[in-house]
């Protein structure tokens, strides 16, 4: 299977994935916010520039209020990226590779499509951001459930988990550059409760406060906790987990077609590149670097999958 089926189920499983990773960059940046005892203009700024849409954002709106970019991230269509949007373009994704889904699959998906769409057929209030964000995240967990116990492991599986695993690593990577550069502290605020806070608000947005807590303890620990994101094994939403997922996904399409393709050395020398080093290695180097860094490196794996599968063809 090649060509506009595996595209399309590849820009699914990213949509699907992009929608609930946008409702998490909403709740860092709302708890962020709030323990920095403000809710200024220049943060909301710094998510809209982490999340990559402050450009769309900026020929719409003269300031960052929160107001205005949380409703650009969750449900403005001029914003292809909005959680309205990602859910909407994943069901019409779905909608021309149904065939090669499951029924189940696919009622999962038409179904978080409805009810988001109808969450946010208005503005969200303050009040209910909270539960619409878990909402949205919910919606997500039930499409990966149906897909997961109902779908062969055979190539339409494994198109679904590169583009599952692509859009997770990128949003990872992000989340953690908003405190570590974007909204990095002044030096007086290092180590200090408000510092920690915000390091324990980063592990909740990526649902890693438990799994952290189990692994290093309770103690808040800015290098262990970079550490536990960019390179733990067991953690799913690492970037060390996404990106062997994404490598043993496509050494299946390789053995499935019989060849060895562009894509399949540029994640080779991905995973070498960026999973060789310690987390000492990486601060040296410097985390923000390492970052933008790894997301142009994930970016041009994409466009290559793009090109070796024929995507558009």
């Amino acid at each position: 299977m090649l060509g506009k089926t595996a595209g399309g189920l590849f820009w699914m499983s990213r949509q699907l994935e992009r929608s609930e990773n946008t409702a998490r960059m909403i709740e860092t940046g709302q708890r962020i916010a709030l323990t920095r005892g403000s809710d200024s203009d220049g943060e909301w700024a710094s998510i809209l520039r982490t999340a990559a849409v402050s450009a769309g954002h900026a020929q719409k709106y003269e300031t960052a209020t929160r107001e205005n970019a949380i409703d650009w991230m969750l449900r403005d269509k001029d914003n292809p990226s909005s959680v309205l949007c990602s859910v909407e373009t994943a069901r019409n994704n779905a909608r021309m590779v149904r065939t090669a889904l499951t029924h189940e699959s696919w009622e999962a998906v038409n179904a978080a499509y409805l009810k988001i769409k109808d969450l946010l057929s208005r503005r969200v209030s303050e009040r209910d951001l909270p539960q619409v964000l878990s909402a949205i995240r919910q919606r997500s967990a039930f499409v990966r459930g149906a897909m997961h116990g109902t779908l062969l492991r055979n190539d339409i599986y494994d198109f679904i988990r590169i583009g599952t695993f692509m859009e997770r690593a990128d949003n990872t990577a992000r989340i953690l550059d908003v405190k570590y550069y974007v909204l990095l502290p002044m030096a007086s605020s290092v180590g200090s409760r408000l510092d920690n806070v915000q390091w324990e608000t980063i592990l909740r947005s990526v649902s890693a406060e438990g799994g952290y807590r189990m692994t290093h303890g309770h103690k808040i620990r800015p290098r262990e906790i970079a550490q536990f994101l960019l390179l733990d094994k067991r953690m799913p939403r690492s970037l060390n987990f996404c990106c062997s997922k994404i490598r043993a996904n496509l050494s299946y399409l390789a053995s499935d077609y019989g060849q060895q393709l562009d894509s399949h050395a540029r994640i080779d020398t991905l995973c070498r590149r960026f999973m060789s080093h310690d987390i000492d290695a990486i601060f040296d180097y410097g985390l923000h670097e390492y970052i933008q860094d790894f997301l142009a490196a994930l970016a041009d794996l994409s466009r290559q999958i793009e090109i070796d599968y024929r995507f558009y063809e």
